[in-house]
């Protein structure tokens, strides 16, 4: 199939409808090689689902538990400069989850390697309040850094 221009792609016949609960008020486009690994990857391995996709333009907007992003395969658009792996340095997208264990088991069914195990930790909120997690950081096929959190609670401190 030979390349789309912008409006082909942004007209493309797709499957689905808008995200559960209408769109977030912030949610992230992510540029990748493959749009099959990476669907593979957020959906088998990390538990999203397809909300919708433009398959002609290689696009899915992804959903899970509330926590919405775009997947697109490179196509040239708004790029700011060369991508190299791993992309996204600098960041990492945290999902909040109420459940870690069986996002760790999809991942481990797909031999997929953790950046970062579980841990708990404590984050200082104001003056005297701590908010606990357990959390885990994981990459996607193309080295975005990901990190699930499945709150503990809070706690007072001092």
């Amino acid at each position: 199939m030979s390349e789309l221009t912008r409006a082909e792609r942004d007209a493309s016949t797709g499957t689905g409808r808008q995200p559960t609960g209408g769109f977030a008020p912030l949610v992230p486009e992510l540029d990748v090689t493959s749009i099959e690994a990476s669907l593979h990857f957020w959906c088998d391995g990390l538990g999203f689902r397809i909300a919708y996709d433009r398959p002609a333009a290689k696009f899915a907007y992804l959903e899970r538990q509330g926590a919405q992003l775009m997947l697109c395969q490179i196509n040239g658009n708004w790029k700011t400069g060369a991508l190299e792996k791993p992309f996204g340095r600098g960041i990492n997208f945290q999902i909040a989850t109420d459940d870690l264990d069986p996002i760790l088991e999809d991942l481990r069914e797909l031999d997929w390697p953790l950046f970062e195990g579980v841990s708990e930790s404590w984050y200082r909120i104001g003056e005297n309040q701590e908010s606990g997690s357990r959390e885990f950081l994981v990459q996607d096929p193309d080295g975005y850094l990901i990190r699930f959190s499945q709150s503990i609670g809070k706690r007072t401190i001092g």
